[in-house]
């Protein structure tokens, strides 16, 4: 597979529940950080544990995919059923058809809200 396909087929092993899978496309000692809220994952175990072990209740859309060599930049939004809506922006770096790294930053709709001064020259979404 080449980069762009790896990672469409890592979020469609997502939603699949498909761990094995997903484990399959991930080197044995990525390293996957989420700045956001300060973490780093490393090793695949850990990475599709993470993910399996999230409480149920989302699905994931697929918005957007930008591969450029063997980087891959993926733009996912995961509803939950009692979390509300989440997005995340991913930076993938992959090799010979394996994810080695990734840098994913996630967030809430409407968790960083406008400040007021800037209503003048933005339209909500």
């Amino acid at each position: 597979m080449d980069a762009e396909a790896v990672v469409r087929a890592l979020w469609d092993r997502m939603q699949a529940r498909d761990w094995a899978g997903v484990g399959g496309l991930l080197a044995d000692d990525v390293v996957v950080e989420w700045p956001a809220s300060a973490e780093r994952i490393v090793g695949r175990d850990n990475y599709v544990k993470i993910n399996a072990e999230y409480p149920e209740g989302w699905s994931i859309r697929v918005l957007r995919v930008v591969a450029a060599g063997d980087t891959v930049v993926s733009e996912v939004e995961v509803p939950h059923e009692t979390m509300g809506v989440h997005r995340v922006a991913s930076f993938w770096t992959v090799r010979d058809g394996t994810i080695v790294d990734g840098r994913e930053y996630w967030t809430s709709l409407g968790q960083d809200p406008s400040p007021q001064w800037r209503s003048a020259w933005v339209q909500p979404i």
